[in-house]
């Protein structure tokens, strides 16, 4: 026999460290520009509209039937509702602020919430609605 034959020949591998390296990458991009679903933290019944528009709010405030006002997921006196918006649109200026109040809600909760809306500066109030 010839000395070739006796040497044993390792089998070639795939390295798959850097196909992980780029999923990982990916992943990570992902993750990081995903848009979160942003809700108010009760759940509301709206009233319908004829007509209306689809947003992606940046600022969701919520006023429940017993006349609560809430702003992400947490309930917020009223009289705090500027300060809190303030502070929102100081990280993001261009924030569209959706207004949804249940169908139940008193009217004086929902002028003294749009009152404080427009004196922090907020341009545009949307009121979510339900689509007939």
């Amino acid at each position: 026999m010839s000395r070739r034959s006796r040497v044993k020949q390792e089998e070639p591998q795939i390295d798959l460290t850097p196909m992980l390296d780029v999923t990982f990458i990916m992943l990570i991009f992902f993750i990081v520009t995903a848009q979160f679903v942003k809700e108010p933290g009760i759940k509301v019944t709206r009233p319908t509209a004829e007509t209306g528009q689809g947003l992606k709010p940046t600022i969701l405030i919520a006023i429940s039937e017993k006349n609560e006002v809430w702003i992400n997921k947490r309930a917020v006196d009223p009289r705090e509702v500027k300060a809190n918006v303030q502070q929102m649109l100081e990280e993001n200026p261009l924030a569209q602020v959706v207004l949804q109040v249940d169908r139940e809600a008193e009217n004086g909760t929902l002028v003294e919430t749009m009152n404080a809306l427009q004196s922090a500066g907020v341009i545009a109030i949307n009121v979510a609605t339900e689509q007939n």
